[in-house]
């Protein structure tokens, strides 16, 4: 199980899966199946949990081995092709698991059928009943609060403070509470934090949108991949962070962000794709980085400038690729006008147009794959980013890209019978589509319609409502399932009650009901 931007997914595959020694000791034993987690998120879901379970730890690529009825019985994340940092060769775990199916059949049966059980247990909650408290946010702030980095900002546990993600629905949580109850600790960590990533190498400062995540507490060194959904929930972000504080600099990263997003992310149809890999020429981050004699060659007379604006020297800053520079703010434009002894407009006008020759110049690499299917739940992020955008900003065109993406998923991924698709590419869409989808997508509309006041997305979101009410509501709590009841028997139906990389689709489809209930005045 895996996805396409995903870089120990290429790893794996260039060391293990891409030799014939090692793909005839797969075929030999074992019935092989891959699995896009991205397509699958209820297959993914499920044998996580079980991996977690048996390695205390998780993560992609992820090799689970199943007996016959699909229950696992073993299970790990990346394995090398030879044996090292106390991590099994591939092809030795092969034959050892091969040999044991033979030898200790009825101890993996039973170690199968044990880890089934609770993957069925786990998997599906019970859910406390009760209101939530008013200080429920006050809470929340208070566990951000216990894990944020005080000098550089974003969250992770101490010491290290790494690997950091962005965190998008963390932060929209600190700003609210700081809009509902004026806590002005709220609004440092999350305005500090969203300062410090977009002047982070995680922010690409050459053409917008950012990585999925960076490997060191300071923000600096991404894993390189561009995922759809982390640029429309943090463009979200921002667009809030403008809202409540009235910074420039928090408008123009939304800016940027859903720029690139219509400039390189979206199909001529209007459906956005889902991510652009790490790699490109099997070299992670070869497309981005920069050696300080490009940066001279490209730019002459305006080379120091940038070259002080971005942190680019000749030893570089990146010990992975000797010699070469992320791009990342480490001077302010304040700072630069001092330094150079101009005007601090001039800075940015100067700046941009380095920018601009360098993202030319970048045009002509070889760029990283691009994966190109488009998925419901993830649009559904984009429609809302977009339509968020116009309204807070104005700007016709973010308007007009939500229409066209939300027509898109609703002509082109819906069965003629009303119900959602998860995927489509190429002129087909497949797959059922999962609560979060719906969750999603009914979030998107309702935020257009409150943008353009078009009745279309109005009585979508109605019949999409109405299916999760008819095909993923637990009869015997109200609760809601991943799966719709007619979904692919799998070995577990789970609940989707808690907020990961992206937020539960369960607590999406409820906000759906509230906020459509309360426009359609519709109890």
């Amino acid at each position: 199980i895996g996805y396409s931007a995903c870089h120990w997914c290429h790893v794996m595959e260039r060391e293990s899966f891409e030799s014939e020694e090692v793909a005839a000791l797969m075929n030999k034993f074992f019935i092989s199946i891959k699995v896009d987690r991205e397509e699958r998120p209820d297959i993914d879901e499920i044998y996580m949990a079980a991996v977690q379970r048996m390695t205390g730890g998780g993560g992609w690529p992820m090799s689970v081995w199943l007996t016959p009825d699909l229950e696992p019985f073993y299970g790990g994340t990346y394995f090398p092709p030879e044996a090292r940092q106390g991590l099994p060769g591939f092809s030795e775990l092969l034959n050892a698991l091969g040999e044991a199916w033979v030898t200790k059949r009825k101890e993996i049966d039973e170690q199968g059928k044990a880890f089934a059980e609770f993957l069925r247990t786990s998997l599906r909650p019970s859910l406390p009943s009760g209101k939530l408290s008013a200080d429920f946010l006050g809470t929340a702030a208070n566990q951000s609060a216990g894990r944020y980095d005080a000098e550089f900002g974003g969250f992770a546990s101490a010491p290290r403070y790494a690997p950091k993600f962005p965190h998008a629905t963390e932060l929209s949580a600190l700003l609210l509470h700081h809009s509902r109850h004026g806590e002005d600790q709220s609004l440092k960590i999350a305005t500090r934090s969203l300062t410090a990533m977009h002047r982070g190498g995680i922010f690409d400062q050459l053409a917008g949108g950012f990585h999925r995540y960076t490997v060191d507490r300071e923000w600096l060194v991404p894993h390189f991949e561009k995922m759809l959904y982390d640029n429309a929930l943090l463009a979200q972000t921002y667009v809030e962070a403008f809202q409540y504080t009235g910074e420039e600099r928090f408008r123009q990263v939304a800016v940027e962000t859903l720029d690139y997003l219509m400039r390189e992310m979206q199909d001529d149809a209007g459906g956005f794709y889902s991510a652009t890999d790490a790699d490109s020429e099997g070299v992670e981050g070869k497309f981005f980085v920069w050696t300080e004699a490009e940066i001279d060659a490209a730019l002459g007379e305006a080379s120091p400038l940038f070259k002080s604006a971005y942190g680019v020297t000749a030893s570089g800053n990146w010990h992975e690729m000797p010699g070469v520079t992320i791009l990342s703010q480490v001077l302010t434009t304040t700072e630069l006008a001092e330094k150079h002894e101009l005007a601090e407009p001039e800075v940015v006008d100067r700046l941009a147009a380095s920018r601009q020759i360098l993202l030319e110049l970048r045009r002509g690499r070889v760029p990283p794959l691009l994966d190109d299917k488009v998925i419901t739940a993830w649009n559904g992020m984009a429609i809302a980013a977009l339509a968020r955008a116009y309204t807070a900003l104005g700007e016709e065109k973010y308007l007009r890209a939500a229409q066209k993406a939300a027509g898109f998923v609703l002509d082109e991924m819906r069965r003629e019978d009303g119900r959602l698709l998860r995927t489509w590419r190429l002129d087909e869409a497949k797959l059922d589509a999962y609560l979060v989808d719906y969750g999603f997508l009914t979030d998107g509309l309702l935020h257009l319609f409150e943008a353009d006041f078009d009745p279309r997305w109005l009585g979508a979101t109605k019949e999409l409502l109405t299916v999760v009410e008819n095909h993923f509501r637990d009869p015997e709590d109200g609760s809601l399932f991943f799966t719709a009841d007619d979904h692919e028997t799998l070995i577990a139906r789970t609940k989707d009650i808690t907020d990961g990389a992206i937020p539960s689709g369960a607590a999406l489809v409820i906000g759906s009901f509230v906020r459509g209930g309360l426009l359609m005045v519709d109890e």
